[in-house]
């Protein structure tokens, strides 16, 4: 037997809450330079209590081929990606409206 979403009511298989969520978020992206000069991509405003962040900085890591990680609720992504990252996150199912480059 499948497990029921707690929020929907809705067998994990067919939950559509972190799709709901994802239009709903205000995401922003933008650009710092570390150690080195080194630049990293940085999303932040999604609300890793409605989408899991794992589950998608793992996916922006194998479509840009690059490394990063999560911290404190935000993705940081190594390189700049600013120029594609809005056309993948409308992708992978984000409003296109709620996306700021900055």
């Amino acid at each position: 037997m499948s497990e029921i979403c707690s929020t929907c009511g809705l067998p994990t298989e067919l939950c559509v809450c972190e799709s709901i969520a994802k239009e709903s978020q205000m995401i922003e992206v933008k650009i710092i330079k570390k150690k080195f000069g080194k630049q990293y991509t940085v999303i932040s405003g999604i609300d890793q209590k409605e989408i899991d962040l794992n589950k998608l900085v793992k996916s922006l890591k194998s479509k840009f081929a690059c490394g990063g990680t999560t911290k404190a609720g935000k993705i940081e992504l190594q390189g700049n990606h600013k120029q594609r990252l809005r056309k993948v996150l409308i992708g992978l199912g984000f409003a296109a409206e709620t996306i700021v480059i900055k």
